[in-house]
């Protein structure tokens, strides 16, 4: 499959002539030292390497550092870790960038560069493009002579500082935790999460915990994006182990879905509803999500009088809406949580402190606090473009066409509202070659009957 590029990362299968090979890792890590040296002209740029637990991380790993030194870049190795952990590594260690080697919720036989600028932000279009310049002007790329060759350090363990941050912050009630004495179930999903969730309850005093999948070995036991059909295991495990809580991480530990006390789904659009809940009690101010993100968030806007604001889907878009605008909490339906305290990133160590601390102060069973909230039903549906002859703007507008009745917004994709609780949103997406569509109503009959109508259209239109 070919590469999938975007400012969420170089996507590629493993072992495919036109996917995620030896040639594409190290263009694609010559051209990123190649921009952050012309970009920091009078510094030595410094980058960190960091990988989830995929099979093939450790000799992607070893192709990038060894291509970032010849250009004279110096790097901190740290191995193991998560995309939020590197991210605040970044700025930790005053680097000018850094890169995560993770395909995040893409199958086990994925893999991708994840690049990152001084802030331990996602890159922005702009750098996408230069990369992209020189990766198809390889004579460009800043090579030096072996003396000048970059050197290797070892990264201090970024996690351990992540965690440390975390504990720090104000809405974190490590002693109202540890003193409610929670059974929890989490899965891992043999990567990195399994070091990382030990470690956070370590530090935040959980004894009473099972990890499913905990073997860092990139081995996926199921479908590694955290949705209902995908966490069987997970609820099964929690209702017989009559566990307070469920939590499902993805492979990098981005994002985070929440299992209720009797197995049920929390889900994950749910997550950023009840942080956004209890981050909200303590310091109101506005809030910013993706344009597919649960309406459920606008409830718990409204609940403190603090404004809503929606952005493009990615988390650099979310980010940057966030910054315009000063809010205290965003993210987005995926599962993903941004604290701006902490840092501008998704984070979903942080999504279970929070939660746990949400949880420890009410002290209601999960289901009951899932009932705190206004039910809609949401679909998560896909159609593959290979075999697409239209481009998606032509097809986009058809669909407007033939759903006159509804308002529509299109910033990304295109989003169709209307005043009986219902919106969907179709984009294509920036990790699959699919178009995304979501869909939410206030029953599921009416979902499924919406999504029927779109996907009819779209067969229709592409005949």
């Amino acid at each position: 499959m070919p590469l999938i590029k975007s400012i969420s990362g170089i996507r590629g299968t493993i072992g495919d002539s036109d996917g995620l090979d030896p040639i594409n890792v190290v263009k694609y890590s010559l051209a990123f030292a190649t921009v952050l040296k012309n970009q920091f002209k009078d510094a030595s740029p410094k980058i960190i390497v960091g990988r989830d637990g995929r099979i093939s991380g450790n000799s992607i790993k070893n192709l990038v550092i060894n291509s970032l030194i010849c250009a004279g870049i110096d790097v901190y190795d740290a191995d193991y870790s998560t995309t939020p952990s590197l991210e605040m590594g970044v700025k930790y260690l005053n680097a000018q960038g850094g890169i995560m080697i993770t395909a995040s919720h893409n199958p086990q036989n994925w893999n991708a560069l994840k690049f990152f600028n001084e802030k331990g932000e996602f890159i922005t279009e702009d750098i996408l493009k230069e990369i992209e310049n020189f990766v198809n002007d390889t004579s460009s790329f800043s090579l030096v002579k072996e003396e000048k060759f970059g050197q290797i350090y070892e990264a201090p363990d970024l996690i351990d500082y992540h965690i440390n941050k975390i504990l720090d912050l104000p809405y974190v009630k490590r002693d109202l935790i540890s003193q409610s004495n929670f059974k929890i179930i989490v899965d891992t999903i043999n990567s990195t999460g399994s070091i990382a969730i030990k470690k956070l309850f370590d530090a935040l005093g959980v004894e009473n915990y099972i990890i499913l999948n905990d073997e860092v070995n990139g081995i996926f036991e199921h479908s590694p994006e955290p949705l209902p059909e995908n966490l069987s295991q997970l609820s099964f495990t929690v209702k017989t182990n009559k566990a307070d809580v469920g939590f499902a991480v993805d492979p990098d530990v981005d994002r985070l879905a929440i299992v209720c006390d009797n197995g049920d789904m929390f889900g994950e659009e749910y997550t950023i509803v009840a942080v956004a809940d209890y981050i909200l009690e303590n310091n109101p101010g506005p809030v910013v999500v993706n344009l597919s993100t649960t309406q459920a968030v606008k409830f718990v806007a409204d609940k403190y009088n603090c404004p809503l604001y929606y952005s493009a889907v990615g988390e650099i878009n979310v980010v940057n809406k966030m910054k315009e605008v000063g809010a205290v909490i965003g993210g987005e339906g995926n599962g993903g949580v941004i604290l701006p305290e902490l840092h501008y990133g998704r984070d979903a160590i942080l999504g279970i402190a929070l939660f746990l601390s949400f949880l420890a102060n009410k002290q209601k069973p999960v289901s009951v606090i899932k009932s705190y909230y206004p039910y809609y039903h949401m679909i998560k549906s896909k159609i593959e473009i290979n075999d697409f002859n239209l481009p998606i703007d032509y097809i986009f507008n058809e669909i407007q066409k033939r759903n006159s009745q509804f308002d529509f917004i299109n910033i990304d994709g295109l989003k169709l509202t209307n005043n009986d609780d219902t919106w969907i949103h179709l984009r294509p997406s920036n990790t699959e070659p699919i178009i995304r569509i979501y869909i939410e109503s206030s029953s599921k009959a009416k979902a499924e009957n919406y999504l029927y109508k779109i996907m009819q259209d779209i067969h229709e239109i592409i005949k």
